[in-house]
């Protein structure tokens, strides 16, 4: 617990170091860009980076879904009673998609199209706040985490889960807070990924 406290006041004090004087585009895609609003992010559950096109026919086996606000509600349901702090945090999505990739033994996931991925994220006007890296003696797995932001509020998150035979990417809209982005992983097919070794990304 006290681990994932300090890894959420991480997180908050980023978000508060990344809300700059606001900067208006006018070329940015539909739902993926600029917002009325300037420096807001729109959070559209249906777009997708095009280099994720590319890195889904290099997969072997990918999954596809996307879940709404009654979904959600009707999974939030069957939660068990001990999930009070969960049940609080799904209140607030408005939905989530999920894509998920898994390479065959041969392959692996191409770096530069993993690259173009996540500078597609900042060209679109998300904030890249956080990566973390966890290395084991199976796997090594690398996270990345990009808030939507409306002025100082989070409308969205995209979380990245990367490994040499795997790919998760994950959207969230919603009213949410850092500590909702914890609380979320490993439920509604969020990654549960690593979250103490932190390295501040904010130039990105």
């Amino acid at each position: 617990m006290r681990a994932l406290l300090i890894f959420a006041a991480a997180l908050g004090s980023a978000v508060l170091a990344s809300v700059a004087p606001a900067q208006t585009t006018s070329d940015t895609p539909n739902g993926a860009g600029a917002a009325a609003n300037p420096g807001s992010v729109a959070v559209d559950l249906e777009w997708t980076p095009p280099a994720l096109a590319q890195l889904r026919r290099q997969a072997e086996v990918k999954s596809d879904f996307t879940l709404d606000r009654t979904m959600l509600a009707a999974a939030v349901g069957m939660l068990p009673d001990a999930d009070a702090e969960l049940r609080e945090t799904a209140a607030k999505l408005d939905g989530i998609s999920v894509h998920l990739l898994h390479f065959g033994a041969a392959a692996e996931a191409d770096p530069g199209q993993i690259e173009a991925l996540r500078t597609a994220y900042h060209l679109h006007g998300w904030k890249h706040l956080v990566s973390t890296a966890a290395t084991g003696s199976a796997r090594e797995e690398v996270t990345d985490i990009w808030l939507a932001m409306d002025g100082s509020n989070v409308r969205g998150a995209v979380v990245l889960v990367q490994t040499p035979k795997s790919l998760s990417l994950v959207t969230a809209a919603g009213n949410l807070s850092p500590l909702d982005i914890l609380r979320l992983r490993g439920h509604f097919g969020i990654p549960r990924f690593e979250g103490e070794k932190l390295s501040d990304a904010r130039g990105q």
